[in-house]
């Protein structure tokens, strides 16, 4: 077995190992942390592929800041556990069953699966041969030559999820003091500031 055998199943058995852990994870900021794990895995996986432009973009967008997002917010949230567990077990039947439902749904399309002959031939199709271009030009170009409206249609959904998130949990608490820069420009300066006279010896 080569050394290339050897790093696919390292990363491809902490991978798997790592993914289902996050799952099954009781405590949020260890789920967060076996995600990290995953995602270094899969990074590793890409650079055995020879992507690595997307590995490097795995690490960087997802590790350095999606996941890193995540695990603040975790943290930052008071989670009761109690009711967490008590939520878990009282919608266990309910899960087990999509669960076993997604399964057999998953071995019928395996057991049916056919490659088709040309299959090598057209996975290979849409990237040049290295000796013509690098990976990362090729990505760059497929993105943004061949599929550019495809490409900005999904940042235009993604925008929109964003705007729609935040207009359905953004609420406006009336004991939050909030910044009114209006305001803080016109207010007049006489009634901005008040002037004491403290006396000697007497404080405040």
């Amino acid at each position: 077995m080569t050394a290339t055998a050897l790093a696919f199943y390292f990363f491809a058995i902490i991978g798997v190992t790592s993914a289902l852990l996050v799952v099954i994870a009781r405590n949020p900021v260890h789920s967060v942390l076996w995600l990290i794990l995953a995602f270094f895995s899969t990074a590793g996986l890409f650079i055995l592929m020879g992507a690595e432009f997307v590995a490097m973009l795995l690490v960087i967008v997802y590790v350095g800041a999606v996941a890193v997002l995540f695990l603040f917010v975790v943290m930052m949230l008071d989670v009761d556990f109690a009711e967490l567990k008590g939520g878990i077990q009282r919608f266990m039947p309910l899960g087990l069953l999509i669960g076993l439902i997604l399964l057999i749904e998953l071995g019928l399309v395996f057991g049916h699966w056919q490659m088709a002959e040309n299959a090598d031939a057209l996975l290979q199709s849409p990237t040049p041969e290295l000796s013509q271009a690098h990976n990362t030009v090729a990505l760059g170009q497929l993105i943004y030559t061949d599929y550019i409206y495809l490409f900005q249609a999904s940042g235009l959904i993604l925008l929109v999820a964003m705007i729609g998130a935040i207009v359905l949990t953004l609420r406006h608490r009336t004991d939050i003091k909030r910044q009114n820069v209006m305001q803080q420009m016109h207010r007049d300066p006489a009634k901005a500031m008040e002037l004491k006279d403290v006396k000697s010896g007497q404080g405040l």
